[in-house]
């Protein structure tokens, strides 16, 4: 395999390869812990940990501790961002899978509200505030690495893939727990349904080795080996990137809304409002995210030829203009027209966002606080879009079980992003090794 440098910093094609393969599965690691909390509030924790006498006010209660996870996140940004500007991209990243892989499969340990009462939401609830933690830093310091490591007119190619990671997370959780759901609800609801936390044990051992044969981002060498790194990025980024920081959190609100909306509420949707079976929706996410997965690179191509920013506008755009067909094509209770809102919603809205979204942080940001001002202001985005599915769930209530005022909400969700991409400025010719030697 040719060692010919790809860019220049004199990363070869084999530590890029290495690079683009780490970020793949640790992402995916990483949204495989996140998404199966999701699968599983919708499906059995209602049952097991949120007992409330009422199933749609168990789901409500249940998507309120979804949410909680979303609401550390930036907290999870700031903390493993600083350490991240500091001592290094990826000694960042490896903390970052052992607090999301440990916690989530503690959660399958756990026992049920039936055995020890209040104290087993509670405990649930902290262990999800732990995935919040780690998440809140994975996607920002997986995509910095792979930004300062890429060749910089494939930059957004390259990056896409650690969305890709992602994409194969919510697939394999999707996976895992429809096979899990083949077992029976009597054996899903007595032991099963831990077995895909449990799984989290062993995808811990392989992200650790594929992340520790990585070598740490040339920039971020430099840095430390000049000591142009500073103390607190945190306040660095605010005091010098704040238009930039603002528009890391708006760009980052519809995604996370819709994403949930199409992969998490949906679920609940499908089989407690149109009272259709649960394969129907579980499908439905397998089939989209199969998808996305396959146009990620592509997207991520595009955008280095024509911009990030006539993607960011056109997908959210799609996003609020499909947001009343979606719901109409759920209503008909028809299995494969329920498929087609889901995979066009995401394949042509949601896609294009999502792939340019690792270079288009990187690029808002110079390179002493890359990772702060990255992780930061994306997660507090999240955590602003990540109670979506408790809304779309109180907002079904309030309208005697339709789904317009979630279309409703997905558009204003949608005009918020935009205005955050047309205040934007294209960033694909940047460099990454802004503030380096400044």
């Amino acid at each position: 395999m040719s060692q010919q440098a790809v860019n220049a910093d004199g990363t070869t094609t084999n530590e890029l390869r290495r690079v683009v393969a780490a970020s793949v599965v640790g992402t995916a690691l990483e949204w495989y812990d996140f998404f199966i909390y999701g699968f599983a509030v919708t499906l059995v924790f209602n049952e097991l940990f949120f007992v409330t006498g009422d199933p749609a006010t168990g789901a409500i209660v249940g998507f309120a501790t979804f949410g909680v996870g979303f609401a550390v996140r930036p907290l999870g940004g700031f903390l493993f961002g600083h350490l991240g500007d500091r001592i290094g991209r990826r000694t960042t990243l490896v903390l970052t899978t052992l607090v999301m892989g440990v916690s989530t499969g503690l959660i399958g340990l756990l026992p049920t509200y039936e055995s020890i009462g209040i104290a087993a939401p509670i405990l649930l609830t902290l262990l999800r505030m732990c995935q919040g933690l780690g998440a809140g830093a994975e996607f920002g310091g997986a995509s910095t690495l792979l930004a300062e490591h890429s060749p910089p007119k494939r930059r957004g190619f390259f990056t896409s893939f650690a969305q890709t990671g992602v994409q194969i997370g919510l697939l394999s959780g999707t996976v895992v727990f429809l096979l899990v759901e083949s077992l029976g609800e009597d054996t899903v609801l007595a032991w099963a349904w831990r077995i895909p936390f449990w799984f989290s044990f062993l995808l811990i051992a392989v992200a650790l080795y594929v992340r520790l044969r990585v070598a740490e981002s040339p920039v971020f060498t430099r840095m430390a080996a000049t000591r142009e790194t500073v103390r607190l990025p945190v306040f660095d980024a605010l005091r010098r990137y704040p238009r930039n920081f603002l528009i890391g959190i708006g760009a980052h609100i519809c995604d996370t809304a819709v994403i949930y909306i199409y992969a998490t509420y949906s679920l609940t949707y499908i089989t407690k409002t149109l009272d259709l079976d649960r394969w129907v929706g579980l499908t439905g996410v397998i089939l989209f995210s199969v998808v996305v997965i396959a146009l990620q690179p592509v997207y991520g191509a595009l955008s280095d030829r024509i911009g990030r920013r006539p993607l960011n506008l056109f997908s959210v755009v799609f996003t609020a203009v499909w947001a009343f067909p979606f719901f109409l094509l759920l209503d008909t209770r028809e299995p494969v027209l329920i498929w087609v809102a889901l995979i066009v919603a995401t394949s042509i809205g949601f896609a294009p966002m999502i792939a340019v979204q690792p270079s288009f942080y990187a690029e808002l940001f110079g390179a002493r606080v890359r990772y702060t001002g990255f992780a930061a202001s994306r997660e507090i985005g999240a955590a602003l879009g990540g109670f979506s599915p408790l809304i779309a769930a109180a907002l079904v209530a309030q309208a005697d079980g339709e789904g317009w005022l979630v279309a409703v909400w997905m558009i204003f969700t949608a005009v918020v992003s935009f205005v955050a991409f047309y205040l934007s400025k294209e960033g694909k010719d940047s460099s990454m090794e802004a503030d380096v030697g400044a």
